[in-house]
């Protein structure tokens, strides 16, 4: 599959995340024979847990079923740049590269808030920016949207 194919998996992911009422935000894993080894969405309301993003989730299935805490070689799609949190589990698991849809300038870590990249850190992934990108920001702009229309209520 290509980028385009593997970061529609990731909307899907997102889209699934908005119907639960979840910040719309998705991720796939996918390994170096270009399988696709993990998929998840954000869970944090649902799960009560700040540690729920898309992205942790994520790196947390494709580590059990490699059995192996470092997922070199693997690519990650994600709708949303991530936050430090994230990025500092992405750098940890050693992954080579991450695919991202749109920018986030409130609480992005790989260029748009802060990048960890510029740091002496273990590992250095490869960023990219753009694929799927006025997508993702459309649905996170209409979930906001509701959302602040509904506090208004």
């Amino acid at each position: 599959m290509q980028t385009t194919d593997w970061m529609s998996e990731a909307l899907d992911e997102a889209r699934r995340a908005k119907s639960d009422g979840e910040v719309p935000v998705g991720a796939v894993l996918v390994d170096e024979t270009g399988v696709k080894i993990a998929a998840a969405h954000n869970l944090t309301e649902t799960n009560h847990s700040a540690l729920a993003h898309a992205e942790l989730l994520a790196i947390a299935d494709a580590c059990r079923q490699k059995r192996n805490r470092r997922l070199s070689g693997c690519t990650l799609y994600v709708t949303l740049e991530p936050c430090p949190m994230c990025a500092g589990a992405i750098i940890g698991a050693r992954i080579p590269k991450v695919v991202i849809a749109a920018k986030d300038p409130r609480a992005g870590a790989f260029g748009s808030l802060l990048n960890l990249n510029q740091y002496p850190l273990e590992s250095k992934p490869e960023i990219v920016f753009g694929s799927g990108e006025a997508e993702s920001l459309e649905m996170l702009r209409s979930f906001f949207e509701v959302r602040r229309t509904e506090r208004k209520g």
